[in-house]
């Protein structure tokens, strides 16, 4: 009896692994919606027109990555939290300051901040939900909504295809 080849078994089952939880994501949110999550509050889907009919802002910011200055503009994503009752502004202390998001892309990258990092009261940069770059929209290999922290050395933190956000707590 012949015995199976581990490694192309195993290849398999990763590939399968793989390609379901690729469709679980994909099926989260469409690539033209964001989702956003807070505990004690329903899940609220924007959409791109949803997002252009609120108040923007305008940052720039040195990206490492082009060694060039970019210009984008979008939401605070404190202001979209603040919707949701996220505690930001005084409500930012105590247990609260467990709080951090996470930020998923539609191909699956994943990025953490604190709350305290997202709060302009409580924190000197800018995050936002950008949805436009150079007066343009987002292309369609960074949008059509991106993650931008203003205050990071490299752009890491800046999740492109931004399909979901969602706040969670370090406290058990």
């Amino acid at each position: 009896m012949r015995r199976p080849n581990l490694q192309l078994t195993s290849l398999v089952v990763f590939l399968v692994i793989a390609a379901s939880l690729a469709a679980q994501r994909s099926a989260a949110a469409p690539a033209d919606s964001l989702r956003l999550r807070v505990p004690n509050h329903d899940p609220l889907r924007l959409t791109v027109a949803d997002l252009k009919s609120m108040a923007h802002i305008t940052v720039t910011y040195h990206n490492s990555h082009t060694n060039a200055d970019e210009t984008y503009s979008g939401v605070r994503l404190a202001d979209l939290l603040a919707k949701m009752g996220a505690p930001l502004g005084d409500q930012l202390r105590g247990k609260a300051l467990a709080n951090y998001i996470v930020a998923t892309g539609s191909d699956g990258y994943e990025a953490v901040l604190a709350l305290g990092e997202i709060d302009p009261a409580f924190h000197p940069g800018e995050v936002l939900v950008a949805d436009a770059m150079d007066g343009k929209p987002l292309d369609a290999h960074s949008g059509p909504f991106k993650l931008v922290v203003t205050q990071d050395k490299r752009p890491a933190r800046s999740v492109r295809n931004l399909v979901s956000i969602e706040l969670k707590s370090a406290q058990s």
